[in-house]
């Protein structure tokens, strides 16, 4: 069963949340950002001022799983990460 755009909202602002507070994360998770992310930019529902934070995401998470240090590419964005959980909870 496919989750709504409120729910993945929630589990990207998860996972961006986690990435921030432990200062890791895995290349799953960066594949699942980009899922996430993929399926929110065609949906109609969300508020299109989210767009580019989407954005951001994406290419924070297409480095992440290209990186040789993942943690160290997670630590290098903590300020972004929580900023972005912040703006989306302003817009969501």
């Amino acid at each position: 069963m496919p989750i709504n755009h409120e729910h993945q909202i929630n589990l990207l602002k998860d996972i961006l949340n986690n990435h921030q507070s432990d200062c890791c994360g895995s290349v799953s998770e960066c594949e699942q950002l980009e899922r996430l992310i993929t399926s929110l930019k065609v949906n109609g529902n969300i508020d299109q001022n989210i767009l580019p934070i989407l954005e951001e995401i994406h290419q924070y998470s297409q480095k992440g799983i290209q990186s040789s240090n993942l943690n160290h590419h997670i630590g290098s964005y903590q300020d972004q990460l929580s900023q972005w959980v912040d703006d989306i909870n302003g817009l969501s």
